[in-house]
């Protein structure tokens, strides 16, 4: 365990929080760069694999830093996560065609999965219980601040240099970055002499690449038999990995944090919410563009103030958490969701752009209380020999949630839209495309609108009504959790 005299704690702070912002502003910079990428390297057919491989890599990294996080420390583990982050960013930004920038993207996903678990195990290390929550809140605030920045600075680098630039700009910062770690973070960590459990994190990394293909194929156009195919093999390998674990002298996870009911509580929640955040920012701009018919930058406006309001949502659960049981937080920060969500689910196509504003600050303030709530809980239930484990596993259950979820919000979409275009033999699904971009959208007959306007309305209705019974779902869950306050 780190000693805080040892470390400078408000410097060690100031780079975890450069850190998160360079991983929380990567994803919305490279979205804004992507049509200019996909253009340059002409790769429009593989211009998703851009955005998955460098989330399949990170949710397949996760896991295993966590585990050497406690079985080696914290900084080292955390340095080598920054500088293949770095590397990666640099071969990404010399990439110079669309096969080489997706695996230049993967190097650079195996990087980040360090970034975000063991960062929250610092915070875990250096301040106590009572103090954790609003620290997690103040580095929460760089999501809500990239959400802000990003689509602006992305536009600035690519109008202004070339799209190179949004990798490279990683470099020098995260340089930075390992520098002030290096410098001003200091542990004392005593190496655990148990072997390194290779075989069961073998199984985990094919356990986690089958299941998250998977749910890809679901959302993409391979089909269910390729879905099924792809969740049985993950199924094998799961069945390898416990029964490896089960012998294993030291476990990549062990086991027996799942006999743990509130770690497992907290879990459940963390993936269910992460789930209905991701549903709730990739949809809300197509209801404000496709519905609404307005300017891509304000659908990607409609979900700063849940960016902003979740940053006030951790600070508030801090303060909570030192005087409220979990639970009765996570109950009331469900509650808010529901409320906002269901709003979504019942109101008429009509309703104006800014009640979408006031009802993104109502859900964002759930979602920060909820994730910062959840995050606290698994780290303060287990040992401190396993907080690192129980991080990053944590963070995994959120990446997890958010790749299920987003597939199956697909799905639902989809069915709906079909639904409404065999209800109507004058419409197709290319114009429901070209109706969700405001732009092509005036090439649409004038006369079509109103029905093209509600089958896309009626689709993301039921994928908000799915989104209810998820949240419904979670608070069955933490039900569930009759544990104590702490």
């Amino acid at each position: 365990m780190s000693k805080t005299k040892q470390t400078n704690v408000a410097i060690t702070t100031i780079a975890i929080f450069v850190a998160t912002f360079m991983t929380a502003i990567e994803g919305t910079i490279v979205a804004t760069a992507m049509p200019t990428i996909v253009g340059d390297l002409h790769g429009v057919r593989l211009m998703n694999w851009i955005v998955s491989i460098y989330l399949l890599t990170n949710a397949m990294a996760t896991p295993i830093y966590g585990k050497f996080a406690d079985k080696i420390g914290r900084k080292p583990v955390f340095l080598l996560g920054l500088l293949i982050f770095i590397i990666g960013s640099a071969a990404s930004g010399l990439s110079q065609s669309m096969p080489v920038l997706i695996i230049c993207r993967a190097f650079q996903g195996i990087g980040a999965g360090a970034i975000m678990p063991v960062t929250f195990t610092i915070i875990a290390d250096i301040y106590p219980y009572e103090k954790r929550a609003k620290v997690l809140g103040f580095n929460g605030s760089a999501w809500g601040i990239a959400s802000v920045v990003a689509p602006l600075l992305g536009g600035f680098i690519v109008d202004s240099l070339s799209w190179h630039w949004i990798f490279f700009i990683n470099v020098p910062i995260g340089l930075i970055t390992m520098a002030l770690i290096a410098v001003f973070f200091h542990e004392q960590h005593e190496t655990v002499p148990a072997p390194v459990d290779y075989l069961g994190t073998c199984w985990l990394v094919l356990t986690l690449l089958l299941l998250m293909l998977g749910f890809q194929a679901l959302a993409g156009t391979h089909g269910l038999s390729s879905f099924l195919g792809l969740l049985i093999g993950a199924g094998i390998t799961l069945w390898l990995f416990v029964r490896r674990e089960r012998r294993a002298a030291d476990p990549i996870i062990d086991l027996k944090l799942f006999s743990n009911r509130p770690f497992v509580v907290a879990n459940v929640l963390a993936a269910l919410v992460s789930g209905v955040v991701i549903g709730y920012e990739t949809y809300m701009p197509m209801w404000v563009q496709g519905v609404l018919g307005m300017a891509a930058s304000f659908g990607g406006f409609a979900i700063t103030p849940s960016s902003l309001m979740w940053v006030i949502g951790s600070f508030v659960a801090g303060r909570w958490l030192t005087k409220t049981a979990p639970k009765r937080i996570l109950t009331f920060a469900l509650l808010d969701i529901l409320v906002g969500i269901l709003i979504l689910a019942l109101v008429p196509e009509s309703t104006p752009y800014v009640a979408f504003l006031v009802i993104a600050g109502v859900m964002g303030f759930g979602f920060g209380i909820v994730i910062t709530t959840t995050t606290v809980r698994a780290q303060a239930v287990v040992k401190p020999d396993e907080v690192g484990v129980a991080t990053s596993f944590n963070t995994l259950s959120r990446t997890l949630g958010q790749t299920l979820m987003v597939s199956l919000y697909g799905v639902v979409l989809n069915l709906r839209m079909a639904q409404g275009v065999a209800a109507h033999p004058a419409v197709n699904m290319g114009m429901l495309n070209r109706l969700i971009n405001p732009q092509t959208a005036v090439s649409l007959p004038r006369h079509l609108l109103p029905v093209l306007h509600e089958i896309l309305y009626s689709g993301l209705h039921n994928i908000y009504f799915f989104s209810v019974v998820i949240v419904v779902l979670g608070l069955v869950f933490n039900a569930l959790d009759r544990s104590g306050k702490q």
